[in-house]
């Protein structure tokens, strides 16, 4: 079973343990990835995390909320995966490409790239990038998403939409190809929309 976001444990009164202060955060980000990449995010655990990080579990509810939000702050991405599923089931289920396009690049603009740029460009580099990425799009955003539309084949709808969405990333903010680079975001949602939707919500199988 895993830990909940709220785990407290005997060994919250260990002396020589960290505070609640900014060393803390830093401590646990630090311990969090190494965790997430060694054991991904269903096997990390807010006790295993703490404990590398020679903090108490508590800590881990006061600076980031849950696990979900300590993994986002982790990777380093500008979306909170749980403010982002609100929005994306907000409206019809027929517009939710839209939408979703909407937000993802509304967040990436508004950062300038920033740290999904930076993710995208460190995964040349190794297994770690990679698998940080894999575990956000599909464990703690896009299965859940997908779920909530109870549709079939949710892994491989999963990993289409997560093609789209690092695709278009990758074009626009990493390699900045031109003219997406500088299109407008009506002009993308318009014209990228109608696939993502089929990888949502369309029929996978061959007739």
């Amino acid at each position: 079973m895993q830990d909940s976001d709220h785990d407290s444990g005997p060994e919250s009164g260990r002396r020589g343990r960290r505070g609640g202060g900014s060393e803390t955060r830093a401590a646990l980000l630090t311990a969090a990835r190494a965790a997430f990449i060694e054991h991904g995010y269903d096997g990390a655990t807010v006790r295993g995390i703490a404990g590398r990080a020679g903090v108490d579990p508590a800590m881990v509810r006061h600076w980031f909320g849950d696990k979900k939000g300590l993994f986002t702050t982790a990777v380093a991405l500008p979306v909170e995966p749980g403010r982002i599923l609100a929005v994306l089931l907000d409206g019809p289920v027929e517009r939710l490409a839209e939408r979703m396009l909407r937000a993802f690049l509304s967040t990436w603009d508004s950062a300038g790239g920033g740290e999904f740029t930076a993710l995208m460009r460190s995964l040349s580099t190794g297994e770690q990038a990679a698998r940080l990425l894999r575990e956000f799009l599909t464990t703690t955003l896009l299965e859940p998403l997908l779920r909530s539309l109870e549709v079939d084949r949710r892994e491989l709808r999963a990993a289409l939409c997560g093609s789209q969405l690092v695709g278009l990333g990758m074009m626009r903010y990493v390699v900045r190809l031109e003219p997406l680079d500088s299109t407008e975001h009506e002009t993308i949602v318009t014209a990228v929309a109608p696939n993502l939707q089929h990888y949502l919500t369309g029929r996978l199988d061959p007739t």
